[in-house]
């Protein structure tokens, strides 16, 4: 792992658009930016990674009766017992047991009335049709009685819970066949720039395009289904055809944010008919990046082409649009101590990647330059350095990586 050091002094440079948003207010104004998806039933099999649209509550008792909790002898009564049939798990409506009555029983069987308790298999001895035990049971042992871990009509999880395999299995054990649920949101991403090598080694002024691998897995791990991820050339017809054509509720964009010669993202809005509602941001790296509403609701986030600045972009303005398109509640802030002073830009909030410690410090990494990932890959997290920097022992907002 990347070893912790100082993080070298920022010079200003104050080439972000005029009037950019200050980072908490983008954040703000991503979160705000949309609804949440409209809600669906699905079956469970179908439902697993998608948010619980309304309040699970149980459908029945749990146990829905009086259950075994291990494999012996339901008894009645405190013993010795006449010892007559079985009950294995499934059996309907086994026969009420009188006192000094027992029944060979199986882990999850139903309960029959009259039974006081269960002998575990390992504790009771069978001579000659009649059961004992060195110490009887007390009343109700190794029984799971109904209604032990829920009511009928109980609520099990709250509204915007993530669907989990355990939250599928709680479902199915409450009654369910199907859930209420937000779909996670759709996007698809725009790698833009010729000079991006989809493998092989740098070479003749081409780079690899590192952010084709890392969003997509990125993006899921916020919420959202990942429709594909398409190479767009370099032209502004290229662009808009791309985007225009895309069905996903997002269009995420790499590159063509800032104003160069091939950058057509606020060009190709415009055309478009777009919103901006975020056009660019204050923050260090990434200022250029943007948010917009596209015809029909849609969203395009369109990050700046640098590794790190888009990583930036990611954490500013799509993981707070996904979620509340997810149904997902904010994620609760909490600080950590800087383990040594980080220099602030004058104006900018800095986004730095910083490893955790078990004593709830932070330690900000090298190499978090805008182009670069040595840093991010080594990273737990992200601190966020307010405008003048913060000092050694300071509490700062850590942004978590999701995924």
């Amino acid at each position: 792992m990347t070893a912790p050091a100082e993080v070298p002094k920022v010079s200003p440079q104050p080439t972000h658009r005029p009037g950019a948003a200050p980072w908490p207010e983008a954040r703000r104004t991503a979160r705000t930016a949309a609804r949440p998806l409209p809600r669906d039933s699905r079956l469970l099999a179908e439902a697993l990674g998608h948010v619980l649209a309304r309040p699970l509550s149980a459908l029945t008792d749990l146990p829905a009766f009086d259950t075994s909790a291990m494999d012996g002898w339901a008894v009645a009564g405190p013993g010795p017992w006449r010892l007559g049939g079985a009950i294995l798990a499934g059996d309907s409506s086994p026969r009420p047991l009188e006192d000094g009555a027992a029944v060979r029983i199986a882990t999850g069987a139903q309960l029959p009335r009259g039974a006081t308790a269960v002998l575990r298999s390992e504790e009771g001895e069978v001579l000659g049709g009649i059961l004992t035990a060195a110490r009887a049971p007390g009343l109700g042992q190794d029984v799971r009685p109904r209604g032990q871990e829920c009511r009928t009509g109980d609520e099990l999880l709250s509204t915007g819970c993530p669907v989990t395999p355990a939250v599928l299995g709680l479902a199915a054990a409450a009654g369910y066949d199907a859930l209420t649920v937000v779909p996670r949101p759709t996007v698809e991403v725009l790698v833009l720039g010729d000079e991006l090598l989809p493998a092989g080694l740098p070479r003749d002024g081409h780079v690899r395009d590192a952010l084709g691998p890392l969003l997509p897995p990125w993006l899921r791990g916020l919420g959202a289904d990942v429709l594909g991820t398409r190479r767009v050339g370099d032209t502004r017809e290229a662009l808009r055809e791309a985007v225009s054509s895309s069905t996903a509720d997002v269009v995420v964009t790499t590159g063509g944010t800032a104003s160069g010669p091939v950058d057509f993202v606020h060009s190709v809005l415009s055309d478009l008919g777009a919103r901006l509602l975020v056009d660019g941001v204050a923050v260090r790296p990434g200022h250029p990046m943007l948010l917009a509403v596209l015809p029909g609701g849609r969203h395009l986030v369109g990050l700046p082409g640098n590794p790190l600045a888009a990583v930036s972009g990611v954490l500013t303005l799509a993981e707070p649009l996904l979620s509340t398109l997810a149904g997902l509640p904010r994620a609760d802030a909490y600080a950590a101590a800087l383990t040594t002073a980080v220099p602030g830009h004058p104006a900018d909030t800095r986004l730095v990647p910083v490893t955790l410690h078990d004593d709830g410090g932070a330690s900000a990494l090298r190499f978090h330059g805008p182009a670069m990932l040595r840093g991010l890959a080594a990273a737990d997290a992200f601190a966020v350095i307010a405008p003048g920097g913060a000092d050694a022992g300071a509490d700062v907002e850590i942004l978590e990586l999701r995924w």
